[in-house]
């Protein structure tokens, strides 16, 4: 993503959206934010991963995330399309999306985050559209409440995210942001952690009061140091 790294305080942009016009930092406030890009309204993979983003909004909401999406259409044809997300969940297809969807008409935003790179643009600042699918990076950013790139992750648009992944990424986040621990492969919530390797032993007994675990390796050193979840 040129010019946005892990660490970088996020851009306080300013969009109209489906639910009315923000300013971003305003409507993350002290939350942590997810904001992930699509290509096109009415497209099948993004229709798809809007629908599960919407099933699982109250999983978002539980860990304080403030969900958003952003899409290079116009906020009419959001409106539109946010019907036939929800309609892929009869029991929920009369609410709508718990979540705006951005529009970024101009494609500003899509090229200012990476999402489109700026010679993919035609004379007028257009996308080239017969391009658009291919070239468009379909990005998930989460930002912490200090508005910081805490993650990003960059998919093709031909392949649909995993929602379920991405809340055990946040998960992690959240948990390694208060705690000097870091989660292993394949970490679920209540698995046991790592203890960071900046920690002495001392230290680490100190901050897990029900202690640690070091595997024996045949280099000798003693740098896989399992805790339970804290």
């Amino acid at each position: 993503m040129p010019g946005l790294l892990l660490g970088d305080v996020f851009p306080d942009f300013e969009a109209n959206t489906s639910t009315g016009k923000i300013k971003f930092h305003e409507f993350l406030g002290n939350s942590w934010g997810i904001l992930f890009s699509h290509p096109r309204d009415f497209t099948p993979v993004c229709t798809t991963e809007l629908a599960s983003a919407a099933r699982l909004s109250n999983e978002f909401k539980k860990r304080d995330v403030k969900m958003i999406a952003l899409s290079i259409d116009s906020v009419e044809d959001h409106c539109s399309w946010s019907k036939d997300v929800m309609a892929l969940h009869p029991e929920q297809a009369a609410s709508p999306l718990p979540f705006p969807i951005i529009a970024d008409d101009k494609r500003e935003l899509s090229v200012l985050l990476g999402m489109l790179d700026p010679d993919e643009l035609d004379k007028d600042g257009m996308p080239l559209t017969a391009r658009l699918c291919l070239s468009y990076k379909c990005v998930v950013f989460v930002i912490g409440p200090d508005k910081k790139l805490k993650l990003s992750i960059l998919y093709p648009a031909t392949t649909g995210r995993n929602f379920a992944e991405i809340l055990r990424v946040i998960d992690s986040l959240q948990l390694t942001a208060k705690k000097k621990v870091a989660t292993p492969v394949d970490w679920k919530p209540g698995d046991d952690v790592m203890v960071i390797p900046s920690l002495s032993d001392e230290e680490a007994k100190k901050l897990f009061p029900a202690g640690f675990n070091t595997k024996e390796l045949p280099s000798g050193k003693n740098y896989l140091r399992y805790t339970p979840h804290p």
